[in-house]
């Protein structure tokens, strides 16, 4: 099984799905973790052109942590995530041909913040448009695309896949989400963790600055998707269902 997971910031799917992610790597699945922006401006002190760069490295150790396939990062700036910037759409149409996944997970429609909500609509848009064999990106308009990370086999003839469901993960806290699907990540909520800590510029950030210790937000969390289970730990999803997108069998591990 391919699964591709798309989030906006470095360190949102670590929070949402990162315990899924691994589990789908220890049941052999190719996972490839793909981020719309690059988080710099996720930092009071540290200036933007730098903290893009320290972020790309902690996606890449978070990666590890967890164990993907591969982590590429469309390299976006914070507050400027726009579904309709067809650059950036023809860079995730790419990523999605590339990575040719049986599944999509990304951010709720209604998650909390506008960058959040412009990538859960991208990749509805161009996961469909994958489909179109007339839709071509740089490999035959030759424009150069804001890719941070590019995937070896980006060059050469495009893939045309089909269209593919969407799971929709937890919103930031768990509000205004009601999950409709659980994976259990009892066994994965320290890797989980784990993954998530690599974020240092952020974590660090939070715990001296706001006075919130984030790992312990995420794992408290997950452990009240757990009890709405009976597991320890669990994630919460919703699928899309949207023609064609509807699966007739169980996707999540």
């Amino acid at each position: 099984m391919n699964v591709l997971a798309v989030g906006c910031h470095p360190d949102d799917l670590e929070i949402g799905c990162g315990g899924t992610l691994a589990k789908y790597v220890k049941q052999g699945a190719k996972v490839t973790m793909c981020n719309v922006a690059n988080g710099n401006k996720g930092h009071v002190l540290i200036p933007p052109d730098e903290l893009r760069l320290i972020r790309w490295k902690e996606v890449q150790a978070g990666g590890k942590v967890l164990g993907v396939h591969e982590n590429i990062m469309l390299d976006v700036g914070d507050l400027r995530v726009d579904s309709y910037n067809l650059d950036v759409v023809h860079a995730l149409i790419d990523v999605i041909r590339h990575a040719e996944p049986d599944l999509i997970i990304t951010h709720c429609p209604q998650d909390y913040m506008k960058d959040h909500q412009e990538v859960s609509k991208m990749v509805f848009d161009a996961s469909f448009s994958t489909s179109c064999p007339w839709e071509t990106t740089e490999k035959s308009d030759g424009v150069e695309r804001p890719v941070f990370a590019v995937p070896t086999d980006l060059s050469g003839s495009p893939k045309f896949t089909g269209i593919v469901p969407i799971y929709y993960m937890d919103n930031l806290a768990g509000v205004n989400f009601l999950p409709t699907e659980y994976v259990d990540i009892s066994e994965e909520i320290e890797q989980k963790i784990t993954a998530l800590d690599c974020h240092e510029s952020q974590i660090v950030w939070m715990r001296d600055h706001d006075h919130i210790d984030f790992l312990d937000f995420v794992r408290t969390t997950s452990k009240f998707r757990g009890y709405q289970c009976g597991v320890a730990y669990a994630e919460g999803f919703t699928h899309c269902d949207a023609w064609p997108r509807i699966p007739t069998k169980r996707l999540l591990p």
